[in-house]
This record gives structure tokens, C-alpha cells and sequence, in this order.
């Protein structure tokens, strides 16, 4: 038997005021994004604003409906749009934020696993690593190089390849 560890490494900062200028800005429009989101079920709204290689900036909010949970997360939209609208484009960074109308939004939050799915696949499919952002509207910051951290053991188009091998 071989074990093996796996690690996560995650930049830590104290606040946004910690961050770069572009860094700093790209969270901006996340936590700004948030006010568009659609999420009268959960009360938790969510935005995602990417920079793209070219530089251009898209954003994209979760959007819920009455047959909740059955929605559409923030990040999935944001890739979505990204896609469907620039052509597959490479993804630099993603700054992803929330407002937790019931709670506090003082602590970053991850993608959950679909769309940490989503964002390995996008990834992949462009050959470009997209770096992380995740804040809350106030409080630490975690910046994770690649998405493909967020899920170190996950399912690709290659394990379909070699799962008919045998």
C-alpha cells in the first residue's frame, strides 16, 4: 500500500486591501455582481467576475428558480457566457464573492463541486489555468493558482479514453 497526500496550497490575505490593484478590482466587480443575482430561495447571491487572457472582463450571478434548488451557480453562468459568447476564450482569473442575506459574508467560500467540476473541464478544454479569487464582502481573501486544485482527483474526458481500454 502507498499512501500519498494530497495538498492544497491557498495565498491567505487579511482583506482585499491585501491584494494587487488588479486583484483588488476583479473582486470588486464580484461583490458588486452580487446585487444582479437571482436568489430569492436561498437569500445567498453570488457573483463571479473573470479577466479574461485578452483582458476582457465578464461577470456572471447565481439564478434560482421556483422548482429550487434547481438553479444555475454563479461560476457555471459566468463559464457559460464565457463560452457561449467569446468562443471558448481562455481564462485568466476568476474572482468569485457572495452576500448571505441571512447570515454574514465575512469569510471566502469555495465553488461547489459541480461547478469545481465545470471549472476543471473549461480548463482543460483551453489549456489554460484559470486562478482563483474567492472573497466575501468582507474579510480574508484566498487566492488558488489553478482551479484543477479545488479538485485534485477529478473525472476528465481522458478517464472515458482509458476506461474502455481494459
Amino acid at each position: 500500500m502507498i499512501k500519498k497526500d494530497i495538498t492544497l496550497a491557498v495565498e491567505i490575505y487579511a482583506s482585499a486591501d491585501e491584494l494587487n490593484e488588479s486583484d483588488s478590482n476583479l473582486l470588486a466587480l464580484a461583490k458588486d455582481a452580487t446585487k444582479q443575482a437571482y436568489a430569492p430561495y436561498s437569500n445567498f447571491k453570488v457573483g463571479a467576475t473573470a479577466k479574461l487572457v485578452d483582458g476582457k472582463i465578464v461577470t456572471g450571478t447565481n439564478q434560482e428558480n421556483a422548482s429550487y434548488p434547481v438553479g444555475i451557480c454563479a461560476e457555471r453562468v459566468l463559464l457559460s457566457v464565457v463560452a457561449s459568447q467569446y468562443n471558448n476564450a481562455g481564462i485568466d482569473t476568476i474572482a468569485i464573492s457572495y452576500d448571505n442575506i441571512n447570515g454574514e459574508s465575512k469569510h471566502p467560500i469555495s465553488p461547489c463541486g459541480l461547478c469545481r467540476q465545470t471549472l476543471v473541464e473549461y480548463e482543460e478544454r483551453t489549456n489554460q489555468p484559470i486562478r482563483l479569487i474567492l472573497g466575501g464582502l468582507k474579510g480574508e481573501v484566498y487566492i488558488i493558482e489553478k482551479a484543477h486544485h479545488l479538485l485534485p482527483l477529478s473525472f476528465t474526458a481522458t478517464d472515458m479514453d482509458t476506461a474502455n481500454e481494459n
